[in-house]
């Protein structure tokens, strides 16, 4: 069976029945078999916006080709006595145990927040009634924050297609669309996520491994350089090894490290707010008309130089969407994005946020620990500013022009919008750099400057890194990792997982 590698253009509402006479007429061939490779929209010009497939035809009449080689990861499976505790159900807490289960570890999850149906529950009541449970939101509970947003599965980390590529078959495995492994932009949804983060929690059980819920690790009892003994809500535990995967909302896990003695540095972070715009807005601005055939909701990614300072960019945008209250404390106000796997909502959100170092933010050198400080204490004035948690917000317009009007905004945001001053209220180093990457961004996309600024986005990363030795071990410790976007080295769900999995491939390799 030979093989060859062909691009097409694909109209955006194409059928199975065009794709194969498309495909026949490039090769010359009528008896095929075929494997879409990659698929990306092409809206450069808005009178032919077309999908760009990269396809593999295989054929008995194709000849002196073979089909292309994939590297993929190889798990060695051995029976171990070794017991590894895992925390953390994200992500990278949820990969790392899959792939060290695989090898024959025995390996124990703890999750400070519920299984998913009943942290869906506690969510949709903080939404309705304004209860707030501080083990289930939108950043704790099963899954991560990651099972309450968009999905997206993209990444700029490099050299990690083996990784990525296990990822993306257990959740296929696990019920996500088989297009994640082709859409150069795949997404799940929240709806699918829910489902899949289940799914793949109970072939984990199948496995051998196991999982606690409402299990919060307390602290960790350290001698000579190693973990003797995790303390958590629901007991003491004791294992060969320890990975924390604590996300980067955990700020008392972080808190309770650094007394520890793991070693944390500040490093780069971002602050901003979340726009919103009706998603009709984005459609024509990108497409030219108010909806495309074939494609759920335009996209944009935005950046800019902005004061030249800072950059300002976009950042996990949401078509069709929501924005969501994504506090992890009572006593804070944040706000994230959202959206379903078919993204038709009414709205479109995503962060606006300027690129800064916590040195910056506190006007002098500051200790990790004094970097949580002050991001708690800025996400605290949002909370006492709305006293709760409806959203401080405002107009674009108003935010460019530094004054309040009182028209009322619409928002998908479920908690409803308090007006207030946000030039006022985030950072000042970053409040000018903001205004001129919103005007790079209006000048980009028509009618931009009506959208609306609301609350504060300040979870885009960590402000801290901890420090790791080689094989990623927390420098001075033996058996302890930590690991996923709480480590400060990953950012969003491919990247994390895939640092869960390199965690566990470098300790089966002894580094």
């Amino acid at each position: 069976m030979g093989c060859k590698q062909i691009t097409i253009k694909v109209p955006t509402a194409y059928t199975d029945d065009l794709l194969r006479s498309l495909i026949s007429k490039k090769v010359g061939l009528r008896e095929f078999t075929w494997q879409i490779e990659s698929k990306s929209l092409d809206a450069r010009n808005k009178s032919n916006i077309h999908w760009v497939m990269r396809i593999a035809v295989f054929s008995e009449n194709i000849k002196g080709e073979d089909a292309p080689k994939t590297k993929t990861l190889e798990i060695p499976w051995r029976k171990r006595k070794e017991k590894i505790l895992i925390t953390g159900s994200g992500p990278a807490g949820f990969f790392c145990a899959l792939v060290l289960q695989q090898a024959g570890f025995k390996t124990l999850v703890i999750e400070r927040g519920s299984e998913v149906l009943k942290r869906n529950r506690a969510i949709l009541d903080f939404e309705r009634r304004g209860m707030f449970d501080p083990a289930n939101n939108y950043a704790f509970g099963e899954g991560g924050a990651g099972t309450f947003s968009d999905g997206k599965l993209t990444s700029r980390s490099k050299h990690i297609s083996a990784e990525r590529r296990l990822i993306l078959s257990k959740y296929i495995e696990a019920g996500a669309p088989e297009e994640i492994a082709y859409m150069t932009h795949p997404h799940l949804g929240t709806d699918n996520l829910k489902k899949i983060v289940k799914n793949l929690r109970e072939e984990y059980r199948k496995m051998g491994g196991e999982l606690q819920f409402d299990t919060m690790l307390e602290d960790i009892s350290i001698q000579k350089g190693r973990v003797k003994e995790v303390l958590t809500s629901s007991g003491n535990f004791q294992a060969n090894a320890v990975f924390i995967a604590p996300g980067h909302s955990a700020f008392e896990t972080y808190r309770m490290l650094m007394k520890r003695g793991v070693a944390f540095r500040t490093k780069n972070f971002a602050i901003g707010s979340r726009m919103e715009h009706p998603q009709e807005l984005i459609n024509r601005a990108q497409w030219g008309k108010p909806e495309l055939p074939g494609v759920k909701a335009a996209e944009y990614r935005l950046s800019s130089a902005a004061d030249g300072k800072h950059q300002v960019y976009s950042f996990c945008m949401c078509p069709g969407g929501m924005v969501v209250p994504a506090t992890a404390y009572a006593h804070t106000n944040i706000v994230n994005g959202m959206s379903y796997y078919k993204r038709d909502g009414l709205f479109a959100n995503a962060a606006c946020v300027a690129a800064l170092h916590p040195d910056e933010l506190a006007g002098k050198t500051v200790t990790p620990a004094e970097a949580l400080d002050q991001l708690e204490k800025l996400e605290e004035t949002f909370f006492l500013s709305a006293n709760g948690y409806a959203a401080p917000s405002c107009s674009i317009t108003d935010f460019l022009n530094s004054r309040q009007k009182d028209a009322e905004l619409k928002s998908s945001y479920p908690l409803g919008l308090t007006p207030a001053p946000l030039w006022e209220m985030l950072p000042a180093g970053t409040v000018n750099a903001i205004k001129a990457g919103l005007r790079d961004f209006s000048r980009k996309l028509k009618g931009f400057e009506t959208g609306n600024l609301i609350g504060l986005e300040s979870k885009t990363s960590s402000p801290i890194q901890v420090i790791r030795e080689e094989g990623g071990r927390c420098s001075g410790f033996e058996n302890l990792f930590l690991i996923g976007e709480g480590s400060g080295y990953a950012g969003g769900i491919i990247s994390s997982a895939a640092d869960g999995v390199k965690a566990a491939m470098n300790f089966l390799s002894g580094k």
